[in-house]
């Protein structure tokens, strides 16, 4: 199940929030790796490193990254406090679990604001199946709203530590982001949560968000089966989002680029979310104009979702400028703006969408 390998650092190159890139040599060869120094230390040239080189073998999503387990010979100095607060686990019973101060535990100063009868009084959540369209989304939210604060929420489909992911480290050091929540199993956010449901009320009530954001962390499981990919959690956040008293907008999946037919026009991903995992209403933008052949298959596809749904045709006027002006790179299965344009002005309108009901 894992491929264990020992390797010597050799150099320790960027560093994010949170995580630091190394070279180092593992049998003789070059390989990149990364490490989260909260988990295991910061890494310093010269040190011996325990590594996981499984996804990197088989050729998985992590970014042609080993991860560091441990520095066998210069462990991390134990946390300061031994008993409290933070007692919340995550990554629960695996070798590297990690204790934190969850903001709905009883040792949170937040733990009866989340304990009461809270809801999110209305606002706008966008939930999304990627988290390449996380700073799309953003984009379409600041384009008609530059002053609204935006929150994360980061799910567990994807990336457990939240760490991982360059485009959050540099919205929230650019000021896009008001904070992150990382919820369920996901860790290294703002704020941690035991559930989507509160880590909701918490970017409602302790950001204090006007907007929040929902996806999964970087990388995406999927099979090929009408049920078994990551973002089926899209349609369970729309059913939290109604529990909680906001309105739910749809970042659709929608591509032009796309070689598989399953998700070409609106991804079947979307299709199964919103057609048949979400049970309460949901905004669906669509972005306009699309080019006529693609226009027609999106609007037969979006046809055969439940009339619960509110499909809104929502203008391009202006996103153009406001994508390009990111401080990232967008990037979506390797594909980038202008690779496949219609998957970002999709996330885009969400976002627009969104910021027209503050």
């Amino acid at each position: 199940m894992i491929r264990w390998r020992r390797g010597q650092v050799e150099s320790v190159g960027r560093g994010w929030s949170g995580a630091v890139e190394l070279s180092v040599t593992v049998d003789g060869s070059p390989m990149r790796a990364l490490a989260y120094p909260a988990i295991v230390g910061t890494p310093e040239p010269g040190d011996t490193v325990l590594l996981n080189t499984t996804a990197v073998a088989m050729g998985l999503g992590t970014g042609g990254y080993a991860l560091v387990v441990a520095l066998p010979d210069r462990l991390p100095p134990d946390p300061p406090v031994v008993e409290g607060p933070g007692h919340m686990v995550k990554a629960r019973y695996a070798p590297q679990q990690v204790t934190v101060l969850g903001v709905d535990e009883q040792d949170s100063p937040h733990h009866a604001v989340l304990a009461s009868d809270a809801s999110l009084d209305g606002m706008p959540v966008v939930v999304a199946d990627l988290h390449s369209a996380l700073p799309a989304i953003l984009a379409g939210v600041r384009a008609s709203r530059p002053d609204a604060r935006v929150a994360y929420v980061m799910t567990d489909g994807g990336a457990l530590p939240l760490w991982f992911s360059r485009t959050v480290a540099t919205l929230r050091s650019s000021d896009l982001l008001v904070g992150t929540v990382t919820v369920g199993q996901a860790f290294g956010g703002d704020l941690e949560a035991v559930t989507l449901h509160t880590g909701l009320l918490a970017a409602r009530h302790v950001l204090a968000a006007d907007v929040a954001i929902v996806a999964q962390g970087p990388g995406n499981l999927g099979t090929g089966t009408p049920w078994g990919f990551s973002g089926v959690a899209v349609g369970e956040a729309v059913n939290a989002v109604s529990v909680l008293g906001g309105r739910a907008v749809g970042s659709l999946r929608i591509s032009s680029g796309d070689a598989r037919e399953r998700h070409r026009g609106v991804s079947h991903h979307s299709l199964t979310a919103y057609g048949r995992v979400a049970l309460a209403p949901a905004d669906l933008p669509v972005p306009m104009p699309l080019p006529t052949e693609l226009a027609q298959r999106v609007r037969d596809q979006l046809a055969e979702l439940p009339d619960r749904h509110r499909v809104i045709d929502v203008p391009l006027d202006g996103l153009d400028e406001a994508l390009r002006a990111l401080p990232v790179k967008l990037s979506s299965m390797g594909r980038g703006l202008d690779e496949d344009r219609v998957y970002f002005d999709a996330a885009a309108v969400a976002g627009r969408h969104a910021a027209a009901h503050l």
